[in-house]
């Protein structure tokens, strides 16, 4: 519980108006996407409900209450869309929800530098409007385009439709502004390429929050495609159809959209190809050829096409149904959805045996597979798990036993546990498993930047 005085000097920093202290509104902002079902053994985190819920305008107003939260020790929780699936946002030590959506300013766009400044608080769909009209687009789409904002899509690194061509969202950040745990704030540079010292954008992404608020960003943008051809491609079986993916990418081919999965023993590769022309025209002549070579049937546009159209439809679906509904309600909305989907990043050469082992770990536990994926690149490896037929009551159990043991087998084969959504408090407890040393390495920096451990405590195992 903060105190009165407290709570009058964060009003003092960005207006009365903009701290909200209602249970209503605490509840709703103290939860994403995440819900009970799909904590396994995180349940614990929902217990805790924000203290204040405060609505900065600015850099300055950012430093000011970050500040004051450092020498209260206060917790701060910086809150971009609400649309993460890892509890990244959960309160779960109370304290600050930083709502950064008033932040939502697009601050220049630059045709010739191919590069957009934005703050946080930007939506994606937003910016893609907004960078159309210069005939321009991100490379970022991903299904929670609607909602998402640039902020949280770089603090989870996400994934998105267009990451065969242009790589998570972090790589298409060019520079960053942020607020350091004791107020400081420090800027990049917006340049590609640098050798004097590291690149600390890095610090930032991927990083959830815990070493510093992100105020501003500086993101990579591309020119709107001067043509686009979809594609579809049919497969006997996962196999074959991940090594021809792999050989398209090895060859140097990058689609614009690469999704190979098996759903009901059908296997099909949705393509699409966007760029100049010629390059297009090459890129898909020449895709096509080694599919088929290597046991591909050609099955036309349509199914990509309509697999497109339809990409965004759950993030529609979240934001018209639970997007900043309490907490119980969001949840009640979506019970009884008995599945979770794993996502997982391993060397190319260890994906087809490590879902052999998979398959093998399931049998026998009422848990099965109904969707094999690779996204964007045969390294990234996903997997539908639901309820087999006839599973009973203790399915959910056994799902999170199944999804604790093909985690940690994809940490033991080299690989990691997650490449799309980041961290949250689902799967905190394996992080130091997976990073070893390295996450030593990141205490040390995180007690040397936040000595205090406000910034979204008790995130990245930290």
């Amino acid at each position: 519980m903060l105190s009165s005085e407290t709570v009058q000097s964060i009003a003092g920093i960005v207006g009365p108006d903009n701290v909200l202290s209602d249970p209503y509104d605490l509840d709703r902002y103290s939860a994403d996407a995440l819900n009970p079902f799909r904590a396994f053994g995180a349940e614990d985190a929902f217990d805790k409900l924000a203290d204040l819920v405060v609505r900065p305008s600015c850099t300055q107003e950012v430093a000011d209450l970050v500040r004051l939260a450092a020498q209260n020790g206060i917790p701060v929780v910086p809150y971009g869309g609400g649309t993460g699936v890892m509890g990244g946002t959960i309160p779960v030590r109370g304290g600050i929800i930083l709502d950064l959506q008033r932040m939502n300013h697009i601050l220049s766009i630059s045709a010739t530098d191919l590069t957009a400044e934005v703050e946080p608080g930007v939506v994606l769909q937003d910016l893609i409007d907004a960078l159309a009209e210069h005939g321009l687009m991100p490379g970022h789409d991903p299904y929670s385009v609607d909602i998402a904002t640039v902020g949280g899509t770089i603090s989870t690194n996400g994934v998105g439709y267009r990451a065969a061509a242009f790589g998570p969202m972090g790589n298409q950040v060019v520079a960053l502004e942020a607020v350091l745990p004791d107020g400081r704030v420090m800027s990049t540079l917006p340049v590609p390429k640098y050798s004097s010292g590291p690149n600390l954008n890095h610090l930032f992404i991927g990083s959830e929050g815990v070493f510093g608020v992100i105020t501003k960003a500086t993101i990579q943008v591309f020119r709107l495609p001067e043509a686009r051809v979809f594609d579809a491609v049919d497969f006997d079986d996962f196999d074959h159809g991940f090594e021809a993916a792999a050989e398209l990418l090895a060859l140097g081919i990058r689609p614009t959209l690469l999704d190979l999965s098996e759903e009901d023993g059908a296997v099909r590769m949705q393509l699409l190809f966007e760029g100049f022309k010629e390059g297009v025209a090459a890129n898909h002549q020449r895709s096509i050829q080694v599919l088929t070579e290597m046991g591909g049937r050609p099955a036309g546009p349509e199914p990509t096409k309509a697999y497109w159209r339809v990409r965004h439809q759950s993030g529609q679906n979240y934001k018209r149904t639970s997007l900043g509904k309490p907490r119980k309600e969001k949840w009640q909305r979506r019970a009884g959805r008995n599945f979770d989907y794993l996502h997982m990043a391993l060397p190319i050469s260890k994906v087809l045996e490590y879902r052999r082992r998979c398959q093998e770990i399931m049998k026998g536990t009422g848990v099965r597979v109904t969707e094999f994926a690779i996204w964007s690149r045969p390294e990234l490896y996903s997997m539908l798990v639901a309820p087999d037929e006839g599973a009973g009551e203790e399915f959910r159990e056994n799902l999170a036993a199944v999804v604790e043991k093909v985690l940690t087998l994809s940490q033991d084969m080299g690989g990691t546990m997650e490449y799309c959504h980041g961290v949250g408090v689902k799967l905190n407890h394996l992080l130091a498993r997976e990073m070893g040393v390295g996450h030593d390495v990141m205490r040390s920096i995180k007690q040397a930047l936040d000595p205090a451990n406000i910034m979204n405590p008790g995130k990245l195992g930290l």
